[in-house]
């Protein structure tokens, strides 16, 4: 099994539980373990192909490489910055700052839509060598 069908696994395994943490945003004591989970999971998954393909190297000739594979890594790349501002966001809604939560809710679907990109974008991003 090569690294990038690997990857491309753990990458399904981390959106499936991402969508299961979706449907039990209601839950708290499920969902914030569960999405916890997957921010760590995903970018585990991005430090992962950085050290087994140079990712970050191929990423910037973005002049050269393929547009697929520059759509891909700006989705990508998006999608962890808007992980940050869940984790800071999900944590004041945890303290009881209930203002925050309508901007919680539009960076998670945020998210998930940039991630549903980034798996789709994905397959068509590897670069054979």
């Amino acid at each position: 099994m090569t690294t990038a069908v690997v990857f491309q696994i753990q990458s399904f395994l981390i959106y499936s539980l991402m969508v299961f943490g979706i449907t039990k945003r209601k839950n708290r004591k499920i969902h914030v373990p569960t999405m916890s989970v997957v921010l760590i999971w995903d970018v585990i998954l991005i430090l992962q192909i950085e050290l087994g393909r140079d990712a970050v190297a191929k990423a910037s000739k973005a002049l050269v490489n393929p547009m697929i594979l520059n759509v891909h890594v700006t989705f990508a790349v998006l999608s962890v910055i808007f992980y940050v501002l869940l984790v800071v966001t999900g944590r004041k809604l945890l303290k009881g700052d209930r203002t925050i939560r309508p901007r919680h809710r539009l960076f998670g679907w945020t998210a998930f839509a940039l991630r549903t990109l980034t798996l789709i974008t994905s397959f068509f991003a590897v670069i054979p060598k």
